[in-house]
């Protein structure tokens, strides 16, 4: 948001948030794009735009990349639109196309960001065995491999990322992702479901890419072409250049936010 718009935000009367949920397949990310390229971000604040009558501009906890999923991504924006927070999903919903629906909303204080006020990040990731032919009603969902996965060597390696880390080896390629690299991982857990294998995964913070390259090196090792030791020493050495290619976006759901100021949010 350039600083003048900023200004012009938050001298509105009220700063309400939304939490968002959406199928991103169809979408070049969350952050607002040039059209005709279509950012979930620019459906949104135009369906917003049309209720509160004035520009609406949103400040969000993450931009997911394209075809990256979310079922709780939480916004928030500033406005002198007098709508009740208790009608607004209904009401925004009926702008919006079926792949995004705000599920909840409310209005807190002006110092409140959905960005900078955050404390945790949770994930998922799915992945699904298959016979050797995809599944179409599943291909926008999850990542689809043609092997049976380790998935008790997955979960030891999946241990080493507990805790404080330098995570600059599943950082992009290239990426110029300013932020620390520092994060603290709170959970990284894996569950089976028939042929089903999902990560769940919360932390501090994200690199750009970091869950996918994550994901990438957990396969190979459920493949055995990486070992638990070869996983620890990727996250040691600090260079992304010992990876293995990461997972696609199709797998990846940013499912929580939470804020330790405002528990009432996410």
């Amino acid at each position: 948001m350039k600083p003048e718009h900023k200004e012009m935000m938050k001298a509105r009367s009220r700063n309400l948030w939304l939490r968002v949920a959406y199928d991103g397949t169809d979408y070049h990310g969350f952050q607002r794009q040039i059209p005709p390229v279509t950012a979930v971000q620019n459906v949104l604040e135009e369906a917003l735009g049309k209720i509160c009558g004035e520009l609406i501009e949103l400040t969000a906890s993450g931009r997911t990349d394209a075809g990256v999923h979310a079922r709780g991504q939480i916004v928030n924006f500033f406005t002198d639109s007098t709508i009740p927070v208790d009608r607004l999903p209904a009401v925004v919903n009926r702008f919006l196309p079926g792949s995004i629906v705000v599920t909840g909303a409310g209005e807190t204080d002006d110092r409140f960001s959905a960005l900078h006020s955050l404390h945790n990040k949770t994930y998922s990731y799915r992945l699904t065995e298959t016979d050797g032919y995809a599944d179409p009603f599943r291909c926008r969902y999850s990542w689809q491999i043609d092997s049976r996965l380790d998935m008790s060597l997955m979960q030891q390696a999946a241990d080493l990322l507990l805790g404080e880390h330098d995570f600059s080896s599943f950082r992009a390629t290239g990426s110029n992702d300013n932020g620390s690299p520092v994060k603290t991982v709170y959970t990284a857990e894996l569950t089976r479901q028939g042929n089903d294998i999902e990560l769940r995964i919360a932390a501090s913070g994200f690199l750009y890419h970091m869950v996918r390259n994550i994901v990438g090196a957990l396969v190979k090792v459920g493949e055995g072409r990486l070992t638990v030791e070869d996983f620890a020493a990727v996250i040691a050495a600090k260079d992304r250049n010992l990876l293995p290619p990461m997972a696609p976006a199709s797998g990846l759901c940013m499912e929580r936010v939470t804020y330790r100021d405002y528990p009432e949010i996410g």
